[in-house]
């Protein structure tokens, strides 16, 4: 049985680049000891990069596979790919940075959303160019947009640090405020449960990755709404490449 593989985007939300030991081969996919490459989850697909072997060789990796024991099995495939042996991973970066920022507005929305409406999340799709996401939110408008936007960018203008940590499953279960979904739980892994926290501002479950502070977003805009039900509310939204901080 494999051990599950090591975090590596855990311990550094900017982790790019790392060397890795080859565990096992199977099919058209490899498990690593450890990882910089998020996998997918909570909206934020996986990241792509590259896969380079001792001899020179570069394999692409854009798909992700973690299976119940939290084994991820990169999907790559060639005749050197053999356990034991080390390899170095690299992550797409500006696609890593523009999913990132994408992941980060979405907690500054989803919090002004909850507070200010009682509106939950009910789904999410995090791209490199723009990300949808939805809401159960009772008395929605489209003219609520502006406002929303001018408060999200209000938040993002104050330069506030991002940073993890992780809380044993009891004292999350007693932290209802952490919750954005009604439906779905976050992971336990190991009895803990990650929580970012955008300092002064809000905390959430969550498992993705964040920028260091909210002026690395850039100027968030809500540029088309859906109704998806009676109460279901998709929001699409952008982000300009005009950041407000360093």
């Amino acid at each position: 049985m494999l051990p599950p593989t090591r975090r590596l985007y855990w311990i550094d939300d900017h982790a790019l680049e790392a060397t890795a030991t080859v565990l096992a081969v199977r099919d058209d996919a490899v498990a690593l000891d450890q990882t910089c490459f998020y996998p997918g989850g909570g909206g934020q697909p996986c990241d792509h990069g590259t896969l380079t072997l001792p001899g020179g060789a570069v394999l692409p990796i854009s798909r992700i596979d973690p299976d119940p024991g939290r084994v991820f099995w990169h999907h790559a495939a060639h005749p050197e790919l053999a356990p034991g042996l080390p390899v170095t991973l690299r992550v797409d970066a500006a696609r890593r940075l523009a999913l990132t920022r994408y992941h980060t507005v979405l907690h500054v929305l989803n919090t002004i959303a909850l507070r200010d409406h009682g509106a939950w999340i009910t789904g999410a799709q995090i791209e490199a160019s723009y990300s949808r996401i939805d809401f159960h939110w009772e008395g929605f408008s489209p003219a609520l947009c502006a406002g929303l936007a001018e408060k999200v960018n209000a938040v993002l203008a104050r330069n506030l640090p991002l940073h993890a940590r992780y809380l044993p499953e009891d004292e999350f279960r007693a932290r209802p405020d952490l919750l954005r979904t009604l439906e779905v739980s976050p992971p336990v892994i190991d009895g803990k449960v990650r929580v970012v926290a955008i300092e002064s501002f809000d905390e959430q479950a969550c498992g993705g990755t964040h920028v260091p502070t909210t002026a690395h977003v850039g100027r968030f805009t809500i540029y088309r709404t859906e109704n998806k039900g009676r109460l279901n509310k998709r929001l699409y939204v952008r982000l300009d490449d005009t950041l407000e901080g360093p």
